[in-house]
């Protein structure tokens, strides 16, 4: 931290300002993982070679949402978007020659967070460490899940007491450790306004407060309420963002002081993690994504007041598919030159005192403070999911409007599309893309394992945790006591769904067309026309098959289809091939679209593809929209997909014609391809 010296004069009597002790830097993280535990392993000693000083683990999205590698959920998921994480050997594999004492590690795990704590603290114990010293931080924010992310398992009440349960644990027995990061990242990718984002985040960290106050003795409350971290995002309007980062420290020191009665400083610190927004990468002219983040970079480190403890940044080729190990150095970089070869942590705050800046702040807490109220009257965070949803798919909505409109200037996406190819998407397509024959290696290694594990101790285990969850007890001790008896993750996870049931969040997208109809006039003219011809409305059905929780896309698709006068099903994230089919026979549907982020878009639509063949739905035009290369969207074509969508195809009246043209002439635009 600074320490001010005295004034002093230079030889010629002028007064000198205070010298200042340099600020540490942030710690500087990578987020990442991928394939398998050991291919994971390799990656992250790599990165702590190259100057990185603390870990950012992503697991994939079976690990993510309860399932292990070798249920029907998880087919084509595996390994793709994170790191496969089924058991304590995983975990040994995943941090083998890692001293985890030595380290500080992020794991960016929500549902599952009770058990990836549980397994990495069993590892940490066979590597003979203390853990009370252990250091870092698991995500463990559910409310955001049903917002905006999906890997959610349980309903909100029993999530929450999970989460409470957490930090309950790691208060008494990993006091370094924090056990929940209120993550509004995802809240800003789902649309969120800078007042959304700091109202919903703050509304989710009282809850959690308020869940845990009973649970607390008054006098150790305040140093809990010490242990609460954030991760956020940071866009690309980065005044903007800095001034929101500002007005958190304030809201959330007000918060700590004036509902919970904190009166130590130190424990109403706002401390928060970040990675920059991924949302505003483009894969059109990808190389331009490193200015974005740079400059993203800088709304979390300039002012000195409000600046993050821990950054990740992507890499520039995010949009296009999983970074290579050269790109993600390349982000690393970024931040070391800001923090060891600029004079920034030299100075105190640079913003102190900028009227524009106070202004700003202002502003922003006023709206965060009458959002907050709003959801207080409605009975806090968990009670308003519902109408967070709604308000998050409307502001994403109008974001994307401005953008079609050329109101919102994106650099080579709706301005200055011109330019010449990147020479940094080279022979490979420019990103790392994990092997088809990970996922069989890793569910043989699955069998394995649970071919050499005691059965008796396991079947006691999961019944130990089963009567925890049962009776309302902390599941932290059980949950740790059935990692070392050899329980797997979806063990684990189908006991909390056994007692505490499933859940399936709102879409957000209501049956009403909402007041964005303006320009649609056309499109709903032709909408009505084809459903004249076709004796009905036109039926569009949208689907998000496998575990990928990333809705945004499928919501605004949805939404848009509506407002243009479709009839649309969207019955939201996590459907099986299986499931879509029976709805497209149930509905009639004219034309099936389907969503995909995570890499699985092969082995999913082909399977897709299969069913509606053998449902007599050959017919039935199919569109898929991802983050899809080249070479696999032409691989989707020719199982009979009739248009394929990327980001780049950001104009969804575009997609909305196409859909009209497809269901106006089913049996011959299949045949025309995007």
């Amino acid at each position: 931290m600074h320490s001010e010296k005295y004034n002093y004069r230079n030889p010629a009597g002028r007064l000198m300002m205070p010298q200042m002790q340099k600020d540490r830097p942030w710690l500087i993280r990578t987020y990442a993982g991928h394939s398998t535990a050991s291919a994971s392993n390799a990656l992250y000693r790599a990165n702590l070679a190259k100057g990185q000083t603390g870990l950012s683990v992503a697991f994939d999205l079976p690990t993510q949402t309860g399932y292990d590698s070798d249920h029907v959920l998880a087919r084509g998921e595996v390994g793709k978007v994170g790191v496969p994480v089924c058991h304590l050997g995983d975990m040994r594999s995943l941090f083998d020659q890692i001293p985890l004492e030595q380290m500080n590690t992020s794991m960016t795990i929500n549902a599952t967070a009770p058990w990836l704590l549980s397994l990495y603290i069993a590892v940490a114990e066979e590597q003979g460490a203390d853990v009370s010293k252990l250091q870092g931080t698991v995500q463990n924010d559910l409310i955001k899940e049903y917002l905006s992310r999906g890997t959610y398992v349980c309903p909100p009440k029993p999530s929450l007491k999970m989460i409470a349960d957490v930090a309950e644990y790691c208060y008494t027995n990993v006091p370094k450790w924090n056990p929940m990061n209120v993550c509004s990242y995802h809240l800003q990718e789902a649309g969120a306004t800078p007042e959304q984002e700091l109202a919903f985040a703050l509304a989710t960290a009282q809850a959690v407060l308020d869940e845990l106050k009973p649970r607390i003795a008054p006098e150790d409350f305040p140093a809990m309420v010490g242990r609460i971290s954030f991760f956020v995002n940071a866009g690309i309007r980065f005044v903007t963002e800095m001034c929101k980062m500002r007005a958190f420290v304030d809201l959330w020191d007000e918060i700590c002081r004036d509902r919970y009665g904190v009166e130590d400083p130190k424990f109403r610190r706002f401390r928060y993690g970040v990675q920059v927004n991924s949302l505003g990468l483009t894969e059109q002219q990808p190389e331009n994504n490193v200015y974005r983040i740079l400059i993203e970079m800088l709304a979390v480190t300039l002012s000195k007041k409000a600046r993050a403890r821990a950054v990740q940044l992507p890499a520039w080729n995010e949009a296009l598919g999983l970074p290579r190990p050269w790109d993600q150095q390349w982000s690393m970089r970024m931040q070391q030159i800001l923090a060891y070869e600029t004079d920034l942590l030299e100075y105190g705050d640079l913003f102190d005192g900028n009227p524009a800046v106070d202004a700003k702040v202002e502003d922003l807490k006023t709206g965060a403070r009458a959002e907050l109220a709003n959801l207080e009257s409605m009975g806090g965070a968990v009670a308003s999911i519902e109408y967070m949803k709604g308000r998050l798919v409307d502001s994403n909505a109008e974001r994307l409007n401005r953008i079609e409109k050329n109101e919102t200037v994106v650099v080579g996406v709706n301005k200055w599309t011109e330019g010449e190819p990147s020479p940094l998407q080279t022979e490979d397509g420019g990103i790392m893309v994990v092997d088809p024959a990970v996922e069989q290696e890793q569910i043989s290694r699955l069998d394995d394992w649970r071919s050499g594990r005691d059965d008796g101790a396991v079947q006691t285990a999961l019944m130990a945790l089963r009567t925890a969850a049962q009776n309302g007890d902390n599941i932290m001790p059980p949950s740790i006591a059935a990692a070392k008896a050899g329980v797997t993750t979806g063990e684990w996870a189908e006991e909390m769904r056994k007692v505490y049931g499933t859940y399936r969040g709102p879409t957000g997208v209501s049956g009403s067309v909402s007041n964005k109809t303006e320009g649609l006039d056309e499109l709903r003219d032709k909408v009505n026309a084809v459903s004249d011809q076709l004796g009905r409305r036109l039926k569009f059905l949208v689907g998000k098959p496998g575990l990928d929780g990333h809705s945004n896309g499928a919501e605004q698709i949805a939404f848009r289809a509506r407002d243009c006068g479709m009839d649309i099903t969207y019955d939201g994230i996590r459907m099986t091939p299986e499931e879509l089919v029976a709805s497209a026979i149930a509905d009639d549907a004219h034309v099936v679209g389907m969503s995909i982020l995570s890499g699985s878009h092969l082995p999913l639509i082909e399977e897709l593809m299969a069913r509606m063949t053998e449902a007599g739905l050959s017919h039935v035009p199919v569109i898929v929209g991802g983050i899809i290369p080249d070479d696999d969207a032409d691989r989707l074509k020719k199982m009979g997909v009739a248009r394929v969508y990327t980001p780049k195809d950001f104009e969804l009246n575009a997609i909305m014609g196409d859909i009209v043209e497809l269901a106006k002439q089913p049996e011959t635009a299949r045949l025309w391809t995007h």
